[in-house]
């Protein structure tokens, strides 16, 4: 199959619900459509009994600190297998499809692959994210999508012997082989402790470093610190308040808030073909709800000419600080049957029967 045009990822270290953030969701939303579909998937923190809060916590923010985008957030209550909450329950996951972006946060990145692995959830998420959609990757949700996930409370608060598990390989679909350390630059413990590399010590994470295969990529997130692949452009971007740490076959490169590097870097990739690796119930069911999504934001009517020229007039009025003129003409363009949001794109039209 041509023409697939996957959507980027985005795998933030820690934050997601801080001020740090918001230039990287701004980032994600300004390169979505208007009015965008954003969902929320309990499932790394499913194993909480307050995940709905966790997940609820995230939503909040999120309109709050998105609200010119206008976006339509859902969170999906898919926590744990064998349960009417399940991430194989198709009335719970089905909104991935039509989703512009898919967020999955904090939890436990083990827990994480038990619930995901082999799930209809997980399979829309992968059919979503090649037509396209946007997926954003906080705290936890890296580690579990890395080829190999680190179980970091098993390890840190459990004790048990030093081990890789296997994670949901996300990215071996695009020919890498590749594994995400968050909170990189932690140092809660202070001068007591060494909880950086995801709490483990830099000690102890460099004998799991010896396990793993030498042409293997792990990518180290700081705190506060997001990496965006975009893999139509075929680029990184580091975004947020430190860096990324990429180790591979021996070698260290450290990249700052605002480089951007090849995505060559992180090994040989490819895009896939689109339905590689899925059943075609599911890529079937993601085409046809995209034909829909995309026939739905094509619906809006377009404004008609003069509702445009009082638009672009308010602009000028504006950019000239003339407010009391651009008042005026918003109440011109709303006798229209039109109103006006200002937003971060410029000023944007919709009828006022769709507010």
């Amino acid at each position: 199959m041509t023409g697939i045009a996957p959507g980027f990822i985005v795998l933030l270290g820690s934050g997601e619900t801080l001020l740090s953030s918001v230039k990287i969701h701004e980032y994600v939303a300004r390169r979505l459509p208007e009015k965008p579909r954003i969902v929320i998937l309990e499932t790394p923190a499913g194993f909480e009994p307050n995940s709905d809060l966790v997940a609820g916590k995230i939503k909040d923010f999120l309109t709050s600190r998105l609200q010119n985008y206008q976006p339509s957030i859902e969170v999906l209550p898919a926590r744990n297998r064998g349960t009417p909450f399940s991430p194989d329950n198709p009335k719970i996951v089905a909104p991935i499809l039509k989703a512009d972006e898919i967020l999955l946060g904090p939890g436990s990145p083990t827990y994480g692959v038990r619930q995901l692995k082999e799930s209809l959830a997980f399979q829309m998420i992968i059919a979503r994210q090649r037509l396209g959609g946007v997926l954003f990757l906080s705290s936890s949700a890296p580690l579990s999508f890395g080829t190999y996930t680190l179980p970091v409370y098993e390890i840190y608060k459990v004790g048990q012997d030093l081990h890789w598990v296997d994670g949901l390989d996300f990215f071996g679909a695009f020919g890498l082989s590749m594994s995400f350390v968050t909170h990189w630059n932690n140092n809660d413990g202070g001068e007591e402790l060494d909880t950086s590399c995801c709490y483990i010590g830099q000690a102890r994470f460099d004998q799991l470093r010896e396990r793993l295969p030498a042409d293997h990529t792990i990518v180290g997130i700081d705190e506060h610190t997001a990496i965006i692949l975009d893999f139509v452009e075929g680029c990184c971007q580091v975004s947020g308040n430190d860096s990324v740490t990429l180790l591979r076959a021996g070698e260290m490169q450290v990249y700052q808030s605002g480089d951007r590097f090849p995505l060559d870097t992180l090994g040989a990739w490819h895009i896939p073909e689109g339905d590689v690796d899925l059943p075609a119930p599911v890529w079937e069911a993601a085409l046809q709800a995209d034909a829909e999504r995309r026939a739905e934001k094509q619906t809006m009517p377009e404004p008609p000419p003069e509702v445009l020229r009082l638009t672009k007039t308010r602009e000028t009025a504006r950019s000239n600080q003339e407010w009391s003129k651009a008042d005026d003409l918003r109440a011109q363009v709303a006798a229209l049957g039109w109103q006006i949001a200002d937003t971060p794109r410029g000023s944007q039209l919709f009828p006022l029967e769709d507010e």
